[in-house]
Parts: structure tokens; C-alpha cells; sequence
């Protein structure tokens, strides 16, 4: 029986982290990009992982050629298909279209990683000619992780590989604030499987019983199952839910506030009305 991330990987999912900038009125400032006192991010953004592939493949060995003490080898190979990558592009191709600008920035490393990546460019370039109503860039992934901290406010879905989009997601959680805002969807788009709806900072075992985490990960997490679930007008409550407590100034300390986990959380229910 195969294990859990074993299972995630036969099933070919996507991962979807929605980063939350600060929205007009918001009180919940990110950290980075202008931070104390500079300029707000604008809007939000989604970064969406291929998450069956990549990078996390788990190709590779150890001590291959058996050289002894201090001669070891390791060898870690990244797994792209033609398949894998126009399934997560044409996701977030459609996601694209369902936002109010309707772009997709893709991530790549093609000018160093030349068959891997530059297969990734390849069915980025021939499935974006199916969008022509979407607008497209394909920026180098350390270029992009500076445009995370400068230029936000020119994302709004960046669809990248297993790896980059495990880091440039967290990037984006940072920016937005903290870990704690982040939600997260590990979705089977095809929904033969189950989907996993996670706040992005997981478990938090450290400050379990504190009253120290950020309950807003976990409510926004929950925004997006509804989603998926076919309820877009309950997932819009929990939206506006989170958007009047952090306008309100009820915070964590993670961002900024006094507010327990317990405190924040009443706060988000009052506001569900």
C-alpha cells in the first residue's frame, strides 16, 4: 500500500496558493515589497504548483559508484511530461480566465536547465496559443522572485514547477504578512480522487495550545474548497469574512496584532453575520 505522498504523486495534482496582498482598508500590511509604511501590495495573486512531477519526482540515488568513504555520489533528476505540464498549464489558463486580469505568468529556468525547463517553455508557448484572450510572460525564476518582492501588483496567476512554486509560494505567504494568511488546495482536477484543503503553514506543532497561530490560513483554505466544492457565493463570505476582521485591526501576532487564535477566530464568525 503505498504511502500518502505516494499517493499524491500517482494522482497528478495541482497545488493552489492563493497569496493575499493587502486590499484597500485592509489592516493586515505585508512585510516586504515597501513593508513599513510603502507602498501596499495590489490584489491578490494564485500560484499554482504542478505537484505530481518535477523536481519531487523522487528519480535519483546514492553512492551509485560505490567509492568509499568520502567519495559518495547522489544524483537527483527532475521529471517532466509533455502530459504533466499541459495539464497544470491549461488549469491555470482556465483559473486565468475566471480573474479580473486575465493573465498567466509562467515560471521557468530554461537558460540553465536545458531539457527539462525548455520543455516546460515548449507547452507553455503551444498551449498559450489556445488563450489568446489571456495575456502571458515567461519570466526566468530568480527574476521572478524579485518581481514577487517589487512588481506584485503585476501577478495574477503564476503557474510554475514542483519546486519553484514550493518556494515562491512561500515567498508570496511572506509578503502578504505571514505564513499564517496563506491557504492552500491540493487539488485532482479531474476529481476521480479526493482534493486536500491545508492552511500552507501546516500543522504548526510549536505553538500548538498558544493561542499564537493565525486562524486565516485555515478559513481561507476552507474558501477554497467551497470553491471547489460548486459554492463560489459561500466561499465569497468567508472572503469578505477575513477582509472586515483584518480591516477591523484583529490580528495575530504574526502580523502585527495582540489578538489570540481564539480572538480572531470569534471575530471571523461575528463577521459571517
Amino acid at each position: 500500500m503505498p504511502g500518502a505522498g505516494e499517493l499524491l504523486r500517482q494522482r497528478g495534482r495541482h497545488a493552489v496558493r492563493r497569496q493575499v496582498g493587502e486590499r484597500p482598508g485592509s489592516g493586515a500590511g505585508p512585510r516586504g515589497a515597501g513593508g513599513q509604511g510603502g507602498s501596499p501590495l495590489a490584489g491578490h495573486w494564485v500560484v499554482v504548483r504542478e505537484n505530481s512531477e518535477g523536481e519531487y519526482a523522487g528519480l535519483g540515488g546514492r553512492n551509485l559508484s560505490a567509492r568509499g568513504r568520502g567519495g559518495e555520489v547522489a544524483v537527483q533528476s527532475a521529471l517532466f511530461t509533455e502530459t504533466g505540464c499541459e495539464r497544470i498549464m491549461r488549469f491555470a489558463f482556465d483559473l486565468a480566465r475566471t480573474r479580473t486580469r486575465r493573465k498567466v505568468s509562467s515560471v521557468t529556468k530554461s537558460n540553465a536547465q536545458q531539457y527539462g525547463m525548455v520543455l516546460w517553455d515548449d507547452v507553455f508557448t503551444r498551449v498559450a496559443a489556445d488563450y489568446p484572450d489571456v495575456e502571458t510572460e515567461s519570466v526566468l525564476v530568480d527574476a521572478m522572485s524579485a518581481k514577487f518582492v517589487l512588481h506584485p501588483e503585476d501577478l495574477s496567476v503564476v503557474v510554475a514547477s514542483n519546486l519553484n512554486a514550493d518556494i515562491l509560494s512561500d515567498l508570496g505567504s511572506a509578503l502578504a504578512g505571514s505564513l499564517g494568511l496563506a491557504a492552500s488546495a491540493n487539488l485532482n482536477p479531474e476529481r476521480r480522487f479526493p482534493s486536500m484543503f491545508e492552511p500552507v503553514h501546516g500543522s504548526a506543532p510549536d505553538i500548538a495550545g498558544q493561542g499564537l497561530a493565525n486562524p486565516i490560513g485555515a478559513v481561507g483554505s476552507a474558501a477554497l474548497m467551497l470553491d471547489h466544492f460548486g459554492l463560489p457565493g459561500q466561499a465569497a463570505r468567508l472572503e469578505r469574512a477575513i477582509e472586515k476582521t483584518t480591516a477591523a485591526g484583529i490580528l495575530t501576532r504574526d502580523v502585527g496584532g495582540t489578538a489570540t487564535t481564539e480572538e480572531v477566530t470569534k471575530a471571523l464568525i461575528d463577521a459571517l453575520g
